[in-house]
Formats: C-alpha cells, structure tokens, sequence
C-alpha cells in the first residue's frame, strides 16, 4: 500500500491500528461519536463493534493522539473500559504513538558520511 491509499492526513509509515473496549456507550450517543472522530485529521478508519463494546480505529500517530480521541469518547459519556486489560494496552498504545510521533520529526544523520570540507588532500 501506499500513502495514496489513505485518506488524507494518514501516512503509512505512521499508520496504527487499534481495538479499546469501551464502556457507557448508548446506541443513540453511538453514531455521533463514531462520526464526531471520523471527522478528525488523521483518522482512516473509525468503526464500533456494539455487541462487544469495542471501537476499531486505524490512525495516523504522527497527527492524532489516542488522548484526543479519548476526549471525543469521554463527550459522549463514553470512557475506556476500567479493567486490567484495557488500561495495559491503552498504556502501551500511548508509548508507541508517542514513539512514532516523536520519529516523524527527528532527523536522520549517519556517523558515514564525511564532515563538510573534509577532502583527500593531494601530494
């Protein structure tokens, strides 16, 4: 695949994927707050599983942060599940986003390459 293939705002390099489980989530309340973080910059996927409480969300690291979702869900009465489980891998899933959004800005150097005005000097 290629950058092409998301939506815009979504490169594939930062591209993540992610199931939360989900709590306090009304039927009503349920197609807003899908709609509401699809709307987001970054976002190329967004669906609810009801029948488990689960939400999918594939996004771009690099441009939305899973705390910003985490308000989005929170507005509509929603929160992440409280049990053990869903507070490790939303822990882990912090770090990581927080890894690939830090990557996305550092800049590459190699220890290869000679220094600027570095030459072989002729005899």
């Amino acid at each position: 695949m290629s950058d092409l293939d998301h939506r815009v705002g979504v490169r594939e390099q930062n591209l993540v994927v992610r199931n939360l489980k989900l709590s306090n989530v009304t039927e009503e309340s349920c197609d807003e707050l899908v709609k509401e973080i699809d709307q987001l910059f970054g976002i190329d996927e967004v669906s609810y599983n009801i029948k488990e409480g689960e939400i999918h969300l594939a996004y771009d690291a690099a441009n939305v942060s899973l705390d910003g979702i985490e308000e989005v869900i929170r507005k509509y009465g929603a929160d992440v599940h409280d049990d053990w489980w869903t507070h490790t891998k939303e822990s882990y899933y912090k770090f990581v986003d927080q890894n690939i959004k830090d990557n996305s800005v550092h800049k590459p150097w190699s220890c290869h390459q000679a220094p600027s005005g570095a030459g072989r000097k002729n005899k």
